[in-house]
Parts: C-alpha cells; sequence; structure tokens
C-alpha cells in the first residue's frame, strides 16, 4: 500500500506539502499542487479515514529527554537535529515535538530535566536512558501516568519501552574486532580504552566491549584484549601520562579500540612515535573524529546513524500516536564502516538539515 511518504518522495516535496494538498490547506503553490495530485491519481490514492481524523482532531505532545551536546562532545547534536527535521515534518499531523537535554555525567541533571518533561503533559516521551537507577525512577513514573516510551541510542533490558531505535551495539563491537584484527593480520595484542565515566551497566559502550571481544573468544585467536580505564579522559596530562606508560611497558599493542565517540581524545593523549604505529577505530564521524580519520590517526569508525536515530524515533511515535502502529520492539540502523575516503558521503542528510 502506498503511503504519504512514498507519494512524497515521488513528486519531491516533503511530507507535509502532501498532508496540505490531500486536506485542501493552503500554503502550496498551484504548481507543486498540481504536480502532488497527479502523482496522487496515478497511484489512485486514498486517504485513511480513521488517521485522518486523528491527525486532524486530537493534538499529541512528543517530549525528548536527550544529552546535551558541546563543543567538545558533538555526537550528541546528530540525533538531536533528527529530532528537530522530524518534528518539522509531523507538525501537520497534529504532533508537537519538544526536546530537553540534560548533563549526560550528571545523574541530578538527568532527573531535573524529566521534571521539565513532566510539565508539558506528553503524550509520549522519547528518552536515552543514561543511568540505570535513574532510569528505574523515571519509568515507574511514567508507566503510573500511563505515557508511552521509547528508548533511543542506549538499550537497557527489563522495561515496557514500545521499542529502541539505535545501533545493535554488541554486534557493532563484534565488527570492530574483526576490522582491527583483519588491519593487523601477524601475532599481537590488542588494547580497549575506556573512560570510567562512560562505564554504565547494561549501556552500549559495555556491549560493544562484549562484542569486540567475543570476536577473539568465538573465532578462537591467541589474543586477549586487554581493558585501560581513565577516570577522565577530559584530564588530558593525567590521561596521556596514564596512556603512554602502558603503551611503554606493552610493546606488543599494536590496535586500539575507543567504544565511544571520544576517540579524537585518545589520539591527542598517544606520543605520535607510538601513534605512527597503533592502528585505531572508533564511534561516530564528529568533526574531531573525522580529521582523525583523515590524517590516518584513526583507521576506521564506526557510525551509529545518529541523525537517522533521532528521525526515526520521532516518526515511530508519531505513527504509534496517530495510527495506532506499534512499531517493531527492536528498530536497529545500519552499521556504516568509515575510512578516510568515504567519510565525507556519511551524515549528509543531517547537514541538508
Amino acid at each position: 500500500m502506498i503511503t504519504i511518504k512514498d507519494i512524497a518522495k515521488e513528486a519531491n516535496v516533503s511530507e507535509g506539502t502532501v498532508d496540505r494538498v490531500i486536506h485542501n490547506r493552503s500554503g502550496v503553490s498551484k504548481k507543486t499542487e498540481a504536480k502532488v495530485k497527479k502523482v496522487l491519481e496515478r497511484h489512485n490514492f486514498k486517504v485513511n479515514p480513521v488517521a485522518s481524523a486523528l491527525a486532524m482532531k486530537k493534538k499529541h505532545q512528543i517530549s525528548v529527554l536527550i544529552p546535551e551536546h558541546n563543543d567538545s562532545d558533538l555526537f550528541w547534536k546528530s540525533p538531536y537535529l533528527g529530532v528537530i527535521k522530524a518534528a518539522d515534518d509531523v507538525k501537520n499531523f497534529g504532533v508537537q515535538v519538544n526536546s530537553f537535554t540534560f548533563n549526560q555525567s550528571d545523574a541530578k541533571s538527568y532527573l531535573s530535566a524529566f521534571e521539565d518533561v513532566l510539565e508539558t503533559e506528553p503524550t509520549a516521551v522519547i528518552m536515552v536512558p543514561n543511568f540505570s537507577d535513574e532510569t528505574k525512577q523515571i519509568i515507574n513514573r511514567l508507566e503510573a501516568l500511563n505515557i508511552p516510551y521509547l528508548f533511543l541510542n542506549i538499550d537497557i533490558e527489563g522495561f515496557n519501552n514500545i521499542a529502541y531505535v539505535g545501533q545493535d551495539a554488541y554486534t557493532a563491537g563484534y565488527i570492530a574486532g574483526k576490522m582491527i584484527h583483519f588491519n593487523n593480520p601477524q601475532p599481537c595484542e590488542f588494547l580497549i580504552i575506556q573512560s570510567s565515566q562512560n562505564i554504565t551497566k547494561n549501556n552500549a559502550i559495555s556491549n560493544r566491549v562484549k562484542g569486540f571481544k567475543d570476536y577473539f573468544l568465538k573465532n578462537e585467536m591467541n589474543s586477549t584484549p586487554e581493558t585501560l580505564k581513565i577516570d577522565d579522559i577530559n584530564n588530558v596530562l593525567e590521561a596521556k601520562e596514564i596512556i603512554n606508560a602502558y603503551l611503554q611497558t606493552h610493546p606488543e599493542i599494536k590496535g586500539v579500540f575507543v567504544p565511544s565517540s571520544r576517540i579524537y581524545k585518545v589520539v591527542d593523549c598517544i606520543e605520535n612515535h607510538r601513534l605512527q604505529h597503533l592502528k585505531l577505530i572508533g564511534f561516530d564521524n564528529t568533526p574531531q573524529n573525522t580529521a582523525c580519520l583523515l590524517n590516518d590517526s584513526v583507521s576506521f569508525l564506526i557510525s551509529q546513524k545518529p541523525f537517522d536515530q533521532g528521525y526515526k524515533s520521532v516518526r515511530l511515535l508519531t505513527e504509534y500516536l496517530v495510527q495506532n502502529n506499534l512499531p517493531e520492539q527492536k528498530i536497529y540502523l545500519p552499521i556504516d564502516i568509515l575510512i578516510k575516503e568515504n567519510v565525507e558521503y556519511n551524515g549528509r542528510d543531517e547537514f541538508i538539515s
């Protein structure tokens, strides 16, 4: 069955424009209206009367609880832009989207932002479950209010979220292990560098690490990756001393895996004469990480499709609220392997946005 999305794509217009033409609303030029109607007639498009009535009469409020982004951590800017783009696309269906940000290192900030979310009296909530204990408190309150919720980017088991949208973190880690091994076929050792502030039970980081280790275990490799934990990767002097001291006493290490978007910080810490003999792999094509990929400091980046995560989350909840379409429980996005030759082609949707 053809959808408004299909019509919009064929007519090369937004879904909102198609919706306005279908319901005879203003704001569309005569030329565009004629083009859309031609596509509608070609496919004998029929409006779903139930969905249309819901969209016209009932207003919905989706509140998004997402970590803030800044110059030193730009990852969360991409899903935020995806949310903003989707918010514009769904407003004609009677859906309003508001975003609330929190400090991902501060549980109190997380709970405070949630209080702001509740003040909007949301119909549904999209949330990044960054802290396990605090997430339990939040979920208990949402369920008491019968507010459906969706997990974005981080998947925590044991809750009644209607869906999870993000990367299959375990598989991404497994792929990282495979890539770094293929890039270092001779017998050697590999190091996982983690920042203690990113180590949270059941989050994406721990699942990536498990997947990375399992690659070597399941393929009966002689190498067993070691883990180096840094209390605060933002403390450059301390981190630099710890990392280089470890590498000096472990010259057999030829590959480094950073299971977060902070690989550029690790690159900044490693002395150049050591960096030249290491293959590094990390996550996310933030501007800083992309620069490391382009100057050959990093061999591979694995993209989580963060813009798509934000965009798809809003669209899925909109379909659930407006058309009562229950999504699949796990919505895994593609796992893209980025190298210097293809990184510029990744993320163009968010650039256009």
